[in-house]
């Protein structure tokens, strides 16, 4: 089966996209999914989470207090190596079991941390969502209400624009807004089915 890896920095449109393949039948196996799903009561990743960085992070009814977390690595670099150590692993391999069983020609794998992670090495296809850095930042801000500073410090903690760009083997341009990707997303789906039926 083809695979196909879907990123694209925060903000630039991956979950409109993502949402027109799933349309148009293409099984989508998403990474900020499975990573929630890792994290929930009963898991080992949530009770490693807490013993290696703390119970300030567990909310009243056990579940993960994502805006501590999130605040905690983005205050201190090491406690993000260490959730990365943690979730990454268990990410990766509960993404690629799902795709064991192929029913569909091609399936889209959407990791927002494609390149950074080098999972772009395991795909057969790199599809990538751009849009500048300025349209980056408004989105954010404005999806997460979040200061200039704290948009630009998750940026800048993804590859650059430019690292992305390089990476790719297809790129859907979505600085001009929702209404212009129906058409590029059937284009390629119409594109990777060819592909992967001529296997």
């Amino acid at each position: 089966m083809l695979t196909i890896g879907l990123t694209g920095g925060i903000g630039s449109g991956k979950t409109a996209v993502t949402d027109i393949f799933l349309d148009l039948g293409v099984p989508i196996v998403d990474a900020d999914q499975v990573a929630r799903e890792v994290v929930e009561p009963g898991q080992p990743a949530l009770e490693e989470i807490i013993t290696q960085l703390g119970t300030d992070l567990l909310l009243t009814d056990s579940q993960l207090d994502r805006k501590a977390l999130r605040k905690k690595i983005f205050e201190n670099p090491q406690a993000r190596e260490i959730l990365e150590q943690i979730l990454h692993p268990k990410i990766r391999r509960q993404m690629w079991e799902r795709l064991e069983n192929p029913t569909y020609p091609y399936a889209i794998l959407s990791i927002p941390l494609l390149i950074e992670t080098g999972q772009n090495s395991r795909v057969d296809r790199v599809l990538v969502v751009d849009c500048p850095v300025s349209l980056q930042i408004e989105r954010i801000r404005k999806r997460d209400r979040i200061s200039l500073n704290q948009a630009k410090a998750i940026i800048a903690i993804q590859c650059s624009r430019e690292q992305r760009l390089s990476a790719a083997d297809n790129i859907i341009d979505n600085a001009g807004g929702l209404e212009m990707l129906p058409s590029a997303v059937e284009e390629l789906h119409r594109r990777y089915m060819k592909i992967a039926l001529s296997h």
